[in-house]
């Protein structure tokens, strides 16, 4: 009887590629001694994902429930990109991969900033295993100093401001957690002009009306 032979990743399918991966980040222990919560990466990743969200790192209560942007952030990202859950939680329209995929801890004036091993580690792999992304949103300034490099305006508010100048497939956002209201209330121009064009270049991307699912 002719004994199976296991598959080699190269020979394997594009999609058990991607298990694999998943799996091998999951069980990543490479930070550990600095994660004083233990580690839990959270990521959301699909093959045929169109839209890529590119956030900071999990919370304590996305380390809780191993949901990403299962917190206030998360309800407002959704009220910004104009759809809901349905969507939002889908892999294979929406990949959601923070900077950082453990929850780093609590510093003294927020959470601690993402621990830089997943991005060295990870991303790029990860980013190889979604051929498929139209558009990607940058939420806030780690995401943005990794992708943007040298576009990256002097700082966050700035960078923000000039979304104009990332083309229709890179739009750069500012956290959207209530810590940040301030912000928003200083800045009424990112509700009024740039959210209309986030909503417009989402709902082109996964092909669905930009008032269909919004929460």
């Amino acid at each position: 009887m002719r004994r199976a032979v296991p598959l080699s990743p190269s020979s394997a399918s594009p999609a058990a590629r991607l298990q694999s991966l998943l799996a091998e980040i999951r069980a990543c222990r490479a930070c550990e001694a600095h994660l004083p919560h233990g580690p839990r990466p959270v990521l959301q990743v699909g093959r045929a994902a169109r839209v890529l969200v590119v956030g900071q790192a999990p919370g304590a209560r996305v380390h809780a429930s191993g949901v990403p942007w299962d917190d206030k952030s998360g309800e407002r990202l959704r009220t910004w990109m104009g759809i809901g859950p349905e969507h939002f939680y889908d892999p294979e329209c929406v990949a959601l991969v923070p900077m950082g995929y453990c929850y780093p801890g609590r510093g003294t004036s927020g959470d601690l900033p993402p621990r830089r091993e997943c991005a060295e580690l990870w991303l790029d792999r990860v980013l190889a295993q979604m051929p498929h992304i139209e558009l990607t949103l940058l939420v806030g300034a780690y995401a943005q100093q990794r992708f943007l490099a040298g576009e990256r305006r002097a700082n966050l508010t700035e960078t923000v401001a000039a979304w104009r100048d990332y083309g229709p497939s890179c739009i750069p956002l500012p956290h959207p957690s209530p810590r940040n209201q301030g912000w928003f209330k200083q800045h009424d121009w990112f509700e009024r002009e740039l959210v209309p064009v986030l909503r417009a270049r989402v709902a082109t991307a996964l092909s669905v009306e930009p008032a269909d699912a919004v929460p």
